[in-house]
């Protein structure tokens, strides 16, 4: 179950929020100061953070700002009656991943949840390590357990040939689904996206494991 870790000091707020979270089936922890929120953030490790700004013991922004300093990841959807802009991009400085001004249409900050929680892959979304793992809602894809730095061409090369793994996939077929192009002539531009894509999976490009060429035809991804 997916776990948002709510920080808000307001129960007229943090009530109704917390019942809209649950009824979306999140499992929610709610803390009313800030130094409970960090530690929580810390130990429990939630996939989603929604932090208050005005929080009491420690702000917001410092909250933030120390969970980032641990190295986590989790994203954070902070909330702010501090509608300035100079504030908002303090937020995010600080770490946050997306903002929401007080006051707020839940259905609003319900979409940004979302949004944010569609970014942040799940436990059972996690790639193994020795594997390629595609998310295409995110648009984003990982090996070993890391994710990879990817341009958008060579994200569409790696989707096509991860979703037909173990098949070989024409060069025609590659150039119209992500050139949007039928191919007459020369495929360089595919061949260098290849070649890049092998490089960033730590393929050796006379003995390739993953991305094999079947020549004449096109690649085949082999897991």
């Amino acid at each position: 179950m997916t776990r948002v870790l709510l920080a808000e000091d307001d129960a007229s707020i943090a009530d109704p929020l917390s019942r809209a979270l649950l009824r979306e089936g999140y499992q929610v922890t709610a803390h009313a100061d800030g130094q409970a929120a960090l530690e929580a953030a810390t130990t429990q490790e939630p996939d989603l953070v929604i932090l208050d700004l005005g929080l009491p013991t420690l702000d917001g922004l410092e909250v933030c700002r120390r969970l980032r300093a641990t190295g986590a990841t989790v994203p954070v959807l902070i909330l702010t009656a501090r509608a300035d802009e100079v504030d908002t991009v303090v937020g995010l400085d600080a770490g946050g991943d997306d903002y929401v001004t007080k006051p707020f249409r839940l259905a609003e900050l319900m979409a940004r949840v979302r949004a944010l929680l569609r970014r942040q892959p799940s436990e059972q979304q996690r790639p193994a390590e020795d594997t390629v793992q595609v998310d295409p809602e995110a648009r984003r894809a990982w090996f070993h357990g890391e994710e990879l730095p990817l341009t958008t061409k060579e994200y569409e090369v790696l989707r096509v040939l991860v979703r037909e793994s173990g098949k070989v996939v024409s060069r025609e077929q590659l150039m119209a689904e992500v050139w949007e192009t039928e191919w007459f002539g020369s495929t360089k531009t595919l061949d260098m996206h290849v070649s890049v894509l092998r490089r960033k999976l730590g393929d050796d490009p006379a003995a390739p494991r993953h991305i094999a060429t079947v020549r004449g035809i096109g690649f085949r991804f082999d897991p």
